[in-house]
């Protein structure tokens, strides 16, 4: 490196976002991800004994996956290269394997090759660093934002260890806004700064676990603010929220956030939580989630769950859908927010559930016969020739419109699939089956 190539380098660093500027050199001034990265874990002593193995790091935007990367090649002895998914062609690929053949041939230095957004590696790509990654020529270290279970091929994957950096918590963000604060190399200390600890603790509660976010954010509400005739610059939360824009929401979704709020918003609905399922409702409206999407998960969970101990909740639930493609957002949000509160506070069953699926069971598993004789459609020129419908008993005909009977196929006669439960009108359907049983009895047993 010149000297030109040296100044250049040094006025990039100085000029480039706070965020990438106040990235961590070392794991003691990492901040976040204790659960891998933390005193005794193995990814810390792998990096710190620079023996470390291909690796996967899988999180949402801004949780410190592009830091942890920066450390690992600021403290290895092996060749760092670092190539993007969506950039980078087989050819290169091709190239840097070549090199760490040779490298690790001739001078027994390792190579570690970092692919950011690993999940746009083609299927292609994936093949041709395969074997490689296998034998030890490449260490590889990916990054992802998507889950790679579904996204990056299984042979690769089994041959990495797959680290989860969960979202920023708010005490973490606000460290590392402190510390940006306080940094006079790297960061704005140098600056005359007034802000307070309400105003740091809202933007780290609004940045959404983002520490790029809430760096970026604060960087130009220093930069666009005014001083005062003091010389000090004073930061209040509307500057913050101008330099936001908007709230930061983790949710992707096409990838594994939108599965996971969805199934919060389900399992509060099944939990009886009202208020539960309307917060991760509100979160997938104000991502952009397809409502669509949200009305079927809730005429589901109203079958599944509900069933008949509330057959009025599939009702609503419906209505929900209906309303959506009648008045459509915003207004519909109402329709769909009556909806989850109403399934939410609606008493619980999977009695149906479980009935179908047990039939369904006898159905794929078992001998199920035919249909019997007196229950085969009678209705047609020729059918009575053949029989169907004799015997048949026309419950109307009866006292209380029931008489006994067989309806199941001879191989399953007396079977039983559904067992109403004890809530909602599941209990009135539970006293009528055991009337019907005892008029049975006493019909097959008179006195």
């Amino acid at each position: 490196m010149d000297l030109f190539d040296y100044s250049m380098e040094k006025r990039l660093a100085k000029e480039a976002p706070l965020a990438v500027r106040m990235r961590p050199k070392n794991l003691d001034e990492f901040v976040g991800q204790e659960h891998i990265i933390g005193p005794g874990k193995f990814l810390r002593r792998a990096i710190e004994a620079d023996r470390l193995g291909s690796i996967i790091l899988y999180g949402p935007p801004g949780s410190g996956k592009t830091a942890l990367v920066h450390i690992i090649a600021n403290t290895t002895s092996a060749n760092f290269i670092k190539i993007n998914a969506v950039t980078s062609g087989i050819g290169e690929i091709k190239e840097i394997i070549e090199t760490a053949k040779k490298d690790l041939g001739m001078y027994g230095k390792k190579t570690i090759l970092f692919i950011d957004e690993i999940h746009r590696f083609n299927k292609a790509q994936q093949d041709v660093l395969l074997p490689h990654v296998e034998n030890g020529i490449i260490i590889l270290i990916g990054a992802t934002t998507e889950n790679p279970y579904f996204e990056v091929n299984p042979p690769l994957l089994s041959r990495a260890r797959v680290y989860k950096l969960e979202r920023l918590t708010r005490d973490e963000i606000k460290k590392i806004l402190l510390r940006a604060l306080s940094d006079k190399e790297r960061g704005l200390g140098n600056e005359s700064i007034k802000i307070d600890d309400e105003v740091l603790d809202y933007l780290s509660d609004v940045s959404g676990g983002d520490a790029r976010v809430a760096l970026n954010a604060m960087e130009l509400a220093v930069l666009t603010t005014e001083e005062k005739e003091s010389g000090v610059k004073e930061i209040s939360i509307d500057i913050i929220n101008d330099c936001l824009q908007k709230r930061s929401l983790s949710y992707d979704k096409t990838g594994d956030n939108h599965y996971d709020v969805a199934s919060a918003f389900i399992k509060s609905m099944r939990g009886s939580d009202p208020d539960a399922a309307l917060h991760w409702l509100a979160r997938m409206l104000e991502a952009g989630e397809d409502p669509r999407f949200i009305c079927r998960r809730m005429i589901i969970l109203a079958s599944e769950d509900i069933g008949l101990a509330d057959p009025q909740a599939l009702t609503i639930a419906v209505s929900a859908a209906q309303a959506l493609d009648y008045v459509g957002l915003p207004e519909a949000r109402f329709a769909l927010a009556q909806a989850a509160v109403y399934l939410s506070c609606a008493p619980k069953s999977n009695s149906v559930k479980k009935a179908v699926e047990k039939a369904l069971y006898d159905v794929r598993k078992k001998d199920i016969g035919t249909v019997p004789i007196h229950l085969r459609d009678a209705s047609y020129s020729g059918a009575k020739k053949l029989g169907h419908g004799k015997g048949y008993l026309y419950p109307h005909d009866f006292p209380g419109n029931f008489v006994e009977q067989e309806y199941l196929p001879e191989p399953l006669r007396d079977s039983r699939y559904y067992y109403p439960g004890d809530n909602g009108m599941e209990r009135v359907f539970r006293s009528r089956i055991i009337k019907m049983k005892e008029k049975n009895k006493s019909q097959n047993n008179p006195r």
